[in-house]
């Protein structure tokens, strides 16, 4: 009796995906439980686990596209296949008395024996002009070539889609990093020892975003048809580059929440995102994106929208650089802002003054604490 594997549902905008990997091979012996394949679709990556034991029989290779229901593999019950490989043993008895009677006539063999290692010398030679093979079929060194990944996909065709769709346009503005560096490097110990996580700059982005979006509502809408839906919550999406490529897992409620509860969000969201265990829930339903190329050493750059939101807000790296502050030139951390939005339903002037937002918050971190 054989059980077979199917892609099974991973939720309603979920048809399919690809086999990133299987973790065993034709012929291995798997039970209940083990994780048999890794799914990647256009939105998270999955694991197909095993609902019986016995011997894999794989149908669908990795790299090929599955629809949810296919039969990708097949596990054979192997209670009963253990048993008849034992009494194989007891075959060399019957062989033992088999070169007795071959020894008897001496004449007979004679002539069978050169036949016998003929066959054998033929066999043996047969291997040497297979082993050219390899060498004719070079990886060439030019080129390669390797399958989108459905989440790669989805990733180009979201971008092509926003830049088509929406008219795209960026506002540029900087901030004095000193003020949240030097309440971070105060706060830090006492920080980490209460809730087990670092005080990061990203939760202090999300709440300014949050006052932004409340002191701009006109910034928190969505575009359906010849509508314009104006949303009341406040739930943010962090993007986060992982090996498969960009994903956005969003942090609810961030208005309710304290810094601590976003530091733990964001560390639980990467842990997962590294993973490959991110769920479409945790992508699902941000109004506002922000996007973190400082990371990776971005000085400057123009974030593209994360339909169907509306804008997105870029950080970049902090760079030491001489201001002008009060009649004098001195050096401070700055970081260069770009918020990218949909001009169809996000005027300048809302654009500039959110940004301005952004900016006083982080400039002065203090107000964001007591809500002024």
């Amino acid at each position: 009796m054989s059980t077979e594997v199917k892609i099974p549902a991973l939720g309603e905008s979920v048809a399919g995906g690809q086999i990133a990997k299987w973790n065993f091979k034709t012929g291995d012996a798997v039970k209940v439980g083990d994780v048999l394949l890794t799914l990647e679709t256009d939105k998270v990556a999955a694991e197909v686990t095993a609902e019986a034991s016995g011997t894999l029989t794989i149908l669908k290779n990795e790299g090929e596209d599955v629809e949810i229901g296919n039969v990708v593999a097949t596990i054979a019950e192997s209670a009963g296949a253990p048993a008849p490989a034992q009494p194989e043993p007891p075959a060399p008895a019957p062989v033992a008395t088999a070169p007795t009677p071959v020894a008897a006539p001496a004449p007979t063999p004679a002539p069978a024996e050169p036949a016998n290692i003929t066959e054998f010398k033929a066999p043996a030679e047969a291997p040497k002009p297979s082993a050219p093979a390899p060498q004719s079929t070079p990886a060439s060194g030019r080129v390669t070539r390797k399958k989108m990944t459905p989440l790669r996909r989805k990733i180009a065709d979201q971008l092509v889609s926003a830049q088509q769709t929406a008219a795209i346009l960026t506002t540029f503005n900087e901030c004095d990093m000193t003020a949240v560096m030097d309440m971070r490097k105060k706060l830090q110990d006492g920080f980490l020892a209460k809730n087990g996580v670092k005080l990061g700059f990203m939760s202090f982005f999300i709440k300014a975003v949050v006052e932004a979006l409340k002191a701009v509502p006109g910034i928190n809408v969505r575009v359906e048809g010849d509508e314009i839906v104006h949303q009341h919550y406040y739930d943010i999406g962090v993007a986060v580059g992982t090996e498969r490529g960009l994903v956005v897992p969003v942090l609810h409620d961030c208005d309710k929440k304290s810094f601590a509860d976003l530091e733990l969000d964001i560390l639980a969201y990467a842990k997962k995102a590294k993973d490959g265990k991110l769920q479409i829930s945790d992508l699902s339903g941000g109004v506002f994106t922000i996007s973190n190329g400082g990371v990776y050493g971005s000085l400057l750059s123009t974030p593209i929208l994360n339909p169907p939101q509306s804008a997105i807000l870029g950080m970049h790296s902090i760079q030491q650089r001489p201001m002008a502050i009060d009649g004098q030139v001195v050096i401070r951390p700055m970081m260069y802002l770009a918020l990218s939005y949909d001009h169809r339903v996000v005027d300048g002037k809302e654009a500039v003054t959110f940004l301005l937002r952004v900016k006083d918050c982080i400039e002065n971190p203090a107000r964001m604490l007591v809500g002024a």
